[in-house]
């Protein structure tokens, strides 16, 4: 059972994500049901901690402080910065004697340095999900998710999706009346629907070569219409199988999976600007029908269009409460 919550802080932490875990686990909402936890926040040393924000922390507990913690948090750091090693060793020890460890948003990487996501699924801010695979390979970076829970670890993706974390935690302790009661004194959903694939901005694929780039910009313009690789092929005045390998050499992936991942970015645009149903959507850009709408923008995205068009264009009511 969570009973003890130590978070550890060190230069260059972020104020806001260090705030989150404060916020999750250190007020006293005895009075509305919920255990107080033991909490500290936990230095290397009792000089002032530089911020990333440009301003400093007096921490008064050491790192001796979390040998009693079930729950060791790492909130985010500028990835170009390691943590200490002395930190990094009480994040070992804390794992070594069965202690749950969490992180937020670039927190992972500190995780990584201390050898704790070799092997294991992880994630992090979408912005960072390919550095941390690069820096650490054997790790199993998930980019799409909020959070990722694999039992002992847990890590979150950017900024709020770490109170989702906290959250989950609290549920699966306390059950979800007590997480219920956490998520309403912070104002905040107590589960919110989907991933960080839905916050993802994906980009046109930039061309390396001149030879496409005119052929995209049509597709997009005509992203209603069929395109088939025949039909590109004859355009782009190639053959299939030349313009099948220039596709993918250019962009990086095949002419449909990219039609169709400009499509899902179409319509995100039509959700969050018009009120137009999601048949009307579909057949705008291309997609022939609601059904396959829903199908390609759930498997990119992570929800349904309507549950994506609740959380970017709320209704007006729901936007004025």
């Amino acid at each position: 059972m969570l009973t003890n919550v130590a978070v550890l802080a060190y230069e260059g932490v972020a104020p806001f994500e260090l705030g989150v875990l404060c916020e999750a686990f250190g007020l006293d909402r005895t009075q509305h049901g919920v255990p107080r936890l033991e909490f500290a926040v936990c230095a290397q040393s009792p000089e002032p901690i530089p911020t990333s924000m440009g301003f400093s922390l007096q921490v008064h507990e050491g790192l001796e402080r979390v040998r009693d913690a079930d729950l060791v948090a790492v909130p985010a750091l500028p990835r170009g910065r390691a943590a200490p090693g002395p930190v990094l060793d009480a994040i070992r020890e804390a794992y070594d004697r069965g202690a749950r460890i969490l992180s937020v948003c670039s927190g992972a990487f500190t995780l990584g340095e201390a050898g704790l996501l070799d092997g294991r699924e992880c994630t992090t801010h979408w912005m960072y999900t390919q550095e941390l695979q690069s820096r650490f390979p054997a790790a199993k970076v998930v980019p799409e998710v909020l959070y990722v829970d694999t039992g002992q670890v847990v890590t979150s993706a950017g900024t709020a999706a770490g109170l989702d974390a906290c959250l989950h935690i609290w549920r699966q302790e306390y059950g979800a009346a007590v997480a219920s009661m956490v998520a309403r004194r912070a104002v905040v959903p107590p589960h919110r629907d989907g991933g960080q694939a839905q916050y993802i901005a994906r980009a046109v694929p930039a061309c390396d070569a001149d030879t496409l780039r005119p052929l995209l910009s049509w597709i997009l313009e005509n992203l209603g219409e069929e395109h088939s690789v025949d039909s590109l092929a004859k355009r782009a005045l190639m053959s299939p199988r030349t313009f099948a390998r220039r596709f993918r050499d250019e962009t990086g992936t095949t002419p449909h999976s990219w039609v169709t991942a400009q499509r899902v970015a179409a319509a995100e645009e039509l959700l969050e600007t018009t009120e137009q149903p999601v048949e009307w959507i579909a057949s705008e850009v291309g997609f022939g029908n609601a059904a396959a709408l829903r199908h390609h923008f759930q498997r990119i995205r992570g929800v349904s269009p309507l549950q994506y068009r609740r959380t970017f264009c709320p209704a007006p009511a729901e936007a004025s409460a």
